[in-house]
């Protein structure tokens, strides 16, 4: 039971990293992007092959993020200039493309056999036994360090500047605010922390496939942020352990209804998640926690 807890814990930190990723990205940056798995997958496979090639662990992890940064931007340039349709369609894009090169391009990623034999940091100075307890504490470490620095971003003023931009681009512009490159640093630092995501999904499996990456993080990431409240970091704090703790509780209806098979139970799971954000876009169509603002001291 206690292996259950902490790997559930560490897959809620690794998803809720992502999701505040997004939340910056397109909470705070009004840019879309339906390609989130792509990036998270490019930090886990750049930190699971330098990782395997004697790289040490944290060293991986700065150089997936890095690139993932770099990458993001890239994009970002290439597309920033479309409608907030259109470049969700281009990161989508970019993740299937990405998906299929890592698949196929055997020389480099290994392709569908997968990348073995990663290394976990800390791994070689610990004992089996404290594995899985500092890894948990290593992925709760990077979650604080993001949600904390993305606080700071919001209440800065580029945090104030990039919901100016989100809200109306051209009066920005006006006002003589570089709005294409303003956008992708928000992308490049989404990007960072996608690649931190991805790097602690490589070390907590220690191998990793194409199979393990698609949609599904990036649908979790949506709700996570609808959930929480666009713009909200705590709200998606919140909404990012309540929306993986229901999934993963869940599957412990099997006890409570016992005539329900294996599909119809994961048929269930999921309907339990709808019906829960159909609820909060009703009752609460801001989310479960407000978009900071800044106000002022006059009553």
């Amino acid at each position: 039971m206690t292996s259950y807890l902490f790997a559930t814990l560490i897959l809620v930190a690794i998803a809720t990293i992502a999701a505040l990723a997004l939340n910056l990205q397109w909470g705070l940056g009004g840019l879309v992007n339906f390609g989130l798995f792509g990036f998270y997958m490019l930090g886990a496979y750049v930190c699971a092959l330098l990782d395997v090639n004697g790289v040490p662990p944290l060293a991986a992890m700065a150089a997936a993020v890095a690139v993932t940064a770099v990458a993001s931007a890239l994009v970002s340039l290439i597309s920033i200039r479309l409608s907030e349709d259109y470049l969700a369609i281009v990161t989508l894009g970019f993740a299937e493309c990405l998906r299929l090169f890592i698949s196929y391009e055997d020389w480099l990623t290994r392709g569908t056999l997968g990348v073995p034999g990663i290394v976990r940091p800390f791994a070689q100075s610990l004992g089996p036994q404290w594995s899985d307890a500092v890894f948990l504490a290593f992925a709760y470490a990077c979650l604080t360090s993001s949600f904390l620095l993305l606080r700071r971003i919001t209440r800065a003023p580029f945090g104030r500047l990039v919901r100016a931009t989100r809200d109306d681009p051209t009066v920005a512009e006006a006002l003589g605010k570089n709005v294409l490159a303003l956008r992708a640093k928000v992308f490049a630092i989404g990007g960072a922390l996608l690649g931190v995501a991805g790097s602690l999904h490589a070390f907590y499996y220690t191998y990793i496939d194409p199979s393990q990456f698609g949609t599904t993080l990036t649908a979790y990431a949506f709700m996570a942020v609808i959930i929480g409240g666009r713009g909200s970091h705590i709200g998606v704090l919140v909404a990012g352990f309540t929306v993986i703790l229901l999934l993963e509780g869940s599957r412990f209806l099997s006890d409570v209804i016992p005539f329900l098979d294996g599909g119809q139970l994961a048929a269930l799971r999921l309907m339990l998640v709808g019906v829960s954000l159909i609820a909060i876009l009703i009752y609460r169509p801001e989310g479960l926690v407000r978009e900071y603002r800044l106000r002022s001291g006059a009553s």
